[in-house]
């Protein structure tokens, strides 16, 4: 719109100068000098309607308030900068991200600390009844040895059932034997000799099962180990398969990490690799110890197992960190 009424204008300007009759006489000084003026006037004015629109100012005054409205080259370069600005930090957190994933020539991936091995501990056998805890032998992060006691419980009926099965079993081992003498002498059956042995095995059974229920009176640790977590105090009352103890096995720890499937031709079993682990800040070799069979179809990646190369007691499972596969 301004183009099209400064266009208008000059051209109005420019047929009025055209259009003014000259005198053929001679003119006069003062004549010649307000001509010039015109036109130079009507330049000036052509020159300054055809600026640009971003350098022209627009005054209006609405209701005796003044609003200025203006377009200026500095404004519109001080619009731009953000912009650019903000193309420069989203390029330089891209290449931040880019150095995180790739360190140094190599593939940068989240790791987890496992145990090698942890287990549950419960009190077994259905056929057991409740019983009450008489001594509870670790507390939550103590140390443990193979074979060592971790649980007692108060075994008073299982121990006595166990000596009933034994005195059975004697006296059906001595009918057994006297029958035996009888048959000998004609005096008894091969029936009654039969029954005497189907005795005898019966409380030798009883005397196994007596054996077994006074094993489940105490919980040994079935390898050495530290205790991850305790569900139960001293003389509380247990049941069959009631969680006690979660038991981690000691020794050196294993690291799960989801790698990019484009990774696998590079990795096999036992290729070696650093992982830097977050609460300790260092950094420890480790290999792979196994490659999962099968390739996650929405992410693209593929679980593997890490070991590392020996036990730190400075690790423990839980910890997280960056496992850096070389390229």
């Amino acid at each position: 719109m301004i183009y099209w009424l400064s266009g208008s204008l000059v051209i109005l300007v420019l047929v009025t100068v055209l259009l003014t009759p000259e005198s053929n006489e001679s003119p006069e000084p003062g004549t010649a000098t307000s001509v010039t003026n015109e036109k130079d006037l009507a330049t000036d004015v052509a020159s300054s309607l055809v600026q640009p629109a971003y350098s022209v100012s627009e005054e209006s005054h609405t209701d005796g308030d003044d609003k200025i409205t203006g377009y200026d080259t500095k404004s519109v370069g001080a619009l731009v900068e953000p912009e650019s600005a903000s193309n420069n930090i989203s390029g330089s957190q891209g290449k931040e991200t880019e150095t995180e994933r790739n360190v140094g020539g190599a593939e940068a991936l989240r790791a987890l600390l496992i145990p090698d091995k942890e287990t549950t501990v419960s009190r077994s056998g259905s056929s057991l009844a409740a019983a009450d805890i008489t001594k509870l032998n670790v507390a939550l992060g103590s140390r443990f040895k193979t074979g060592n006691t971790l649980v007692t419980f108060n075994c008073i009926e299982s121990r006595a059932r166990f000596a009933m099965a034994k005195a059975e079993l004697s006296g059906a081992v001595e009918t057994h034997t006297a029958k035996l003498r009888m048959q000998g002498l004609e005096q008894a059956s091969d029936v009654e000799v039969a029954l005497a042995a189907s005795d005898v095995a019966k409380a030798s059974a009883t005397v196994k099962l007596s054996e077994l229920q006074i094993r489940y009176c105490s919980i040994k640790a079935p390898w050495d180990g530290r205790v991850a977590k305790v569900y139960i105090r001293n003389h509380m009352t247990v049941t069959p398969g009631q969680p006690m103890l979660d038991l981690v096995k000691s020794g050196p720890l294993r690291l799960k990490v989801n790698v990019p499937s484009r990774l696998l031709s590079r990795l096999k079993v036992n290729s070696k690799f650093e992982v830097k682990i977050d609460e300790t800040g260092k950094t420890y070799q480790a290999s792979v110890a196994a490659i999962n069979s099968r390739v996650d179809s929405v992410s693209q990646t593929v679980e593997i197992e890490g070991l590392m190369t020996q036990e730190f007691p400075e690790l423990l499972a839980g910890m997280s960190g960056t496992a850096i596969m070389p390229r």
